[in-house]
This record gives C-alpha cells, sequence and structure tokens, in this order.
C-alpha cells in the first residue's frame, strides 16, 4: 500500500515537473501568435469607434493612450487639415499673382436684334524654369504629402480624429475661401 502510494507521488510528481518543462515551450508560440493578432487588430480597425486607447497616429512611436493626448491630437490634426485647406488657395493666389505672358485677344461676335458683341480672350502662360513655378512645384509636394497624411489619419477609423480632419477642413475653407476673386466675364456690347 505503502508501495503504491510512494509510486503514485513520483508518477505526479514527474508528470508535474513535466508540465513544467513543457509549459513554457508549449504555451509560448500561442501567446505570442495572440498577441501578434491583437497587435494586428489594433493596428486595422475597419469600423468607426470612439477610443483614445492604443491609437497609433501616422508614425509608430505615436501612441495616443489618454484623453488629453487624445485632445492635443485632434488639436494638430485639425490644425493641420486646416493649413490644407489655406494652402491650396493660397497656392491659387500665388498663381494669380506669377502669371506672365498676357496677351489679350478681341474678336467681333454677330450678337441678337443685330447687335455686335466683342468678346475678349486673356491667353495666360508661365515659364517653366521660374521662380514661381518652382515654388509652385514644392508646395504642390507638400500639399500632397498632407493630404495623404490625412486620409492615412481618417483610416484609422477612429471618430475623435475623423471629426478633427472634416471640421478643419471646413473651418479652413471658411476662412480663407471668402477672399477668393470670383472670375466674371464681361461681355461689351456695342450697338
Amino acid at each position: 500500500m505503502g508501495h503504491f502510494h510512494h509510486m503514485g507521488m513520483s508518477m505526479g510528481m514527474s508528470s508535474g515537473d513535466d508540465n513544467s518543462t513543457m509549459a513554457p515551450s508549449h504555451h509560448h508560440p500561442t501567446s505570442s501568435a495572440s498577441h501578434s493578432h491583437d497587435h494586428m487588430m489594433m493596428m486595422m480597425p475597419m469600423t468607426f469607434y470612439f477610443g483614445f486607447k492604443n491609437v497609433e497616429l501616422l508614425f509608430s512611436g505615436l501612441v495616443i493612450n489618454t484623453a488629453g493626448e487624445m485632445a492635443g491630437a485632434f488639436v494638430a490634426v485639425f490644425l493641420l487639415a486646416m493649413f490644407y485647406e489655406g494652402l491650396k488657395i493660397a497656392r491659387e493666389g500665388l498663381l494669380r499673382k506669377s502669371q506672365v505672358s498676357i496677351r489679350y485677344n478681341s474678336m467681333p461676335v454677330p450678337g441678337p436684334n443685330g447687335t455686335i458683341l466683342m468678346e475678349t480672350h486673356k491667353t495666360v502662360g508661365q515659364q517653366m524654369l521660374s521662380f514661381p513655378h518652382l515654388l509652385q512645384t514644392v508646395l504642390h509636394i507638400i500639399q500632397v504629402v498632407i493630404s495623404y497624411f490625412l486620409m492615412l489619419i481618417f483610416m484609422t477609423y477612429n471618430g475623435y480624429l475623423c471629426i478633427a480632419v472634416a471640421a478643419g477642413a471646413g473651418m479652413g475653407y471658411f476662412l480663407f475661401s471668402w477672399k477668393k476673386a470670383v472670375v466674371v466675364d464681361i461681355t461689351e456690347h456695342c450697338h
């Protein structure tokens, strides 16, 4: 009886030792696999959500974990979207100012009731190797980079960041676009 009890104890201990030695090697791959799976799920949400835990913003080092960090990111994204709208409109203004070699061509066109209308066509050109055009090229690159940044921020599906992009773009358009010159084609009437 005592002999069987001793064998049982030794078998129990040996099996316990096997489990303890096998446990790390057996459970480690599954835990790392589930961790990487969780990490992938964290990186690529496919539905809109509101939260500020483990939100990666463009770069792996920029991870939002608190409400304060989310508020800061909201303001930064808002300003970036506003700057993007301002940059687009500023580029249009610079383009109008840097236009060179303007030619006006007027031609008479018969109008209704025997009147003659004078149509004026303005031809605008710009030299390729000029500072204004090079500046436009650099600003275009910056505009493209910011536009892709905003798209990637929107694709985080974080509700707060999506609202920041939309609100910043709207505020930028509201602030800057009202100064845009409205081009009206004026046709002269000659009787």
